[in-house]
């Protein structure tokens, strides 16, 4: 879950030649199931559901074609901005996992002055908002994450922050919600073979380990 696999889309990969061949390694690693997620990000990746699913079929042929047996699916890592908001107050209908549950991401700097009143219209909505990457943002704390948990906003953290990839600040944060078993969502956030490449180095982290032992919502949605 959680990656930029639809080519040209944002700031993941350019063609589906490079995504076909990250596919294939995650194949080798034993993935059988993708969910791949584009930046929906008003002022520079402004995708819509409709184009990202008609991007998702061009993949899926491509693998068909070059004999790769991979369910691949497409869901979106959404901006919190004026325009999301916008779509919470319409009836447009978000692009999610399971019919309810939608990735988020904020700025890295500061806490989103909208972002309370994001989580409760997401929640009144019907929707189950999945936080991307909580150890990546700058005003992070322990005791943010704990407080966003218990409003039941659920907790996606990246595999590549557990072996330093972001930095140490960042790794020892999410050991921290790993440890305090707030982490409901393991995803690669893979943009690139390199990315990929790290994965198998990341299965062999102790961390990594105690994550899988959560009740992660990776196979059930």
């Amino acid at each position: 879950m959680h990656s930029h696999l639809l080519a040209a889309l944002d700031d993941g990969v350019k063609t589906h030649q490079e995504a076909i061949t990250i596919v294939q390694q995650f194949q080798q690693l034993g993935y059988t199931r993708l969910i791949t997620t584009p930046h929906i990000m008003s002022d520079t990746y402004r995708n819509t559901p409709e184009g990202i699913l008609s991007k998702l079929e061009e993949l899926k042929s491509e693998l068909k074609l070059a004999g790769i047996a991979m369910q691949i699916e497409a869901a979106a890592e959404y901006y919190l901005d004026e325009t999301v908001l916008s779509l919470l107050d319409s009836d447009a209908q978000l692009l999610t996992f399971a019919g309810t549950h939608f990735l988020f991401e904020t700025n890295f700097y500061s806490e989103p002055y909208q972002l309370n009143d994001f989580i409760f219209k997401s929640l009144t909505k019907g929707y189950k908002p999945i936080l991307a990457h909580p150890e990546r943002y700058a005003y992070m704390t322990i005791e943010k994450a704990e407080e966003l948990y218990h409003r039941g906003v659920l907790l996606q953290i990246n595999s590549l922050s557990l072996i330093g990839f972001y930095g140490k600040p960042i790794q020892k944060l999410a050991q921290k919600l790993i440890e305090q078993k707030w982490v409901h969502v393991l995803g690669s956030d893979c943009h690139n073979l390199l990315q990929v490449q790290l994965q198998t180095e990341i299965i062999k982290d102790k961390y990594y380990r105690k994550a899988l032992d959560l009740p992660l919502l990776n196979n059930k949605l």
